[in-house]
């Protein structure tokens, strides 16, 4: 999943440091000016991402300090700053260098997705809502999240607001919709083929979700993809790869939480198994 992360211990009586561990050492990426700093990204060029206190008063808004993504590149910690409020945080990191994540806005009664690149931070915007949040960026710059939509229920907050999963892709956002006909969903990791998984629920804000599966502008409930036979409803899928096995969340029949994966099935096997996404597709 995706790291989420607060530096929500204030205050303590101890400092929390980001650090970098490599060639048997552990070295201290030091604050954005705050007493705290964590690190919770690395890509394959050393680049790290994370958050941390720009100062050590708190805002009346948050009861905590300026909080401010970061990246550490070539031994320097770079502010990444937010979207005009004084709280944010990294999802994550691409190899570019490209972070996507979430910012609070000017007087911190919202937040928005985000996009991190080349020195600038993009509002990524939402479905007319008042809040979203950027999960994943793949290597070709392709973002997975959720965003609010503008109808949504009186005195709504957080996930119970009317929210859908989308895909920013060159500069658009698409709403990538639900499974069935349910209300709200959300994306959380998107491959190097356009391939997203997330969760979808028929009540806003609900733990009674169904992982999902976005491909080719249709979303799949992957409970309808696994054998009848097994005893596990997929809850949520957190992480997909570029050979699109899923890791996520599910439930036993005994109620015991526990995690899945899930391994693409060739319709050429010969146990007889069927892809029935690409039976789907034909």
């Amino acid at each position: 999943m995706g790291p989420c992360t607060t530096l929500d211990w204030f205050p303590v009586t101890t400092q929390i440091r980001a650090f970098l561990w490599q060639d048997g050492r552990k070295d201290d990426l030091g604050t954005l000016g705050g007493d705290d700093a964590s690190a919770n990204l690395i890509n394959d060029l050393g680049m790290v991402g994370g958050e941390s206190y720009t100062n050590t008063t708190p805002n009346p808004s948050t009861g905590v300090p300026t909080q401010n993504p970061f990246l550490w590149v070539d031994g320097k910690m770079l502010d990444l700053g937010t979207l005009g409020g004084t709280y944010g945080y990294p999802n994550w990191l691409n190899f570019w260098g490209q972070v996507v994540g979430r910012s609070n806005l000017a007087g911190d009664q919202s937040f928005h997705p985000f996009l991190w690149e080349a020195g600038a931070m993009h509002d990524l915007g939402t479905f007319g809502g008042a809040t979203g949040s950027a999960w994943w960026i793949n290597d070709a710059g392709e973002i997975a999240g959720y965003a609010d939509l503008p109808t949504n229920p009186t005195g709504c907050s957080g996930l119970t607001c009317v929210h859908h999963a989308f895909l920013w892709r060159r500069g658009v956002k698409t709403d990538l919709g639900t499974v069935g006909n349910d209300l709200c969903s959300r994306a959380f990791s998107i491959n190097l083929y356009g391939h997203l998984v997330g969760e979808s629920a028929s009540v806003c804000g609900s733990n009674n979700t169904r992982a999902a599966l976005w491909r080719d502008g249709v979303a799949y409930d992957l409970n309808a993809l696994i054998p009848p036979s097994s005893d596990l409803t997929l809850q949520t899928a957190w992480d997909i790869n570029d050979r699109d096995e899923i890791a996520g969340d599910a439930v036993l029949s005994t109620g015991e939480e526990t995690a899945f994966l899930l391994i693409p099935c060739d319709g050429d096997d010969p146990g007889g198994c069927t892809n029935p996404i690409e039976s789907t597709a034909m």
